[in-house]
């Protein structure tokens, strides 16, 4: 299990990988191993928040420099999304960012906390 700060972690991560996977010619990183560790090893929240503030700039600054042709192109060939036009990284990437949304909500009722409703005004 993770802790909350190596949950926003992953979450920052992925959104490089995503990010980098659809348009790296090799295609996604597999290194779950180290991909883990790095994770393991954030300790602070603050780190984490930064960590994702920087995937999510650097992700909208590589997104808005490609066209709606290199967004249409086909993924790498491969075990993950392989030959899907790259812009279907958006979908999966949202699924994942609510996954791990829910994880952060779980964690906080466990703890007596009643998080807000992420979609509407309260």
């Amino acid at each position: 299990m993770f802790t909350t700060a190596q949950q926003v972690a992953h979450t920052a991560q992925t959104v490089g990988w995503f990010i980098n996977g659809a348009f790296d010619p090799n295609g996604f990183r597999t290194d779950w191993e180290g991909m883990e560790k790095e994770v393991r090893a954030v300790t602070s929240l603050a780190a984490a928040r930064a960590w994702f503030e920087k995937e999510i700039a650097s992700a909208k600054a590589v997104i808005a420099g490609k066209s709606d042709a290199e967004l249409m192109a086909p993924l790498p060939e491969g075990p993950i999304m392989g030959g899907l036009p790259r812009f279907a990284i958006f979908g999966a990437l949202t699924d994942h960012t609510a996954h791990h949304r829910g994880a952060l909500t779980v964690y906080a009722r466990l703890n007596g906390l009643v998080p807000p409703m992420p979609y509407m005004e309260t």
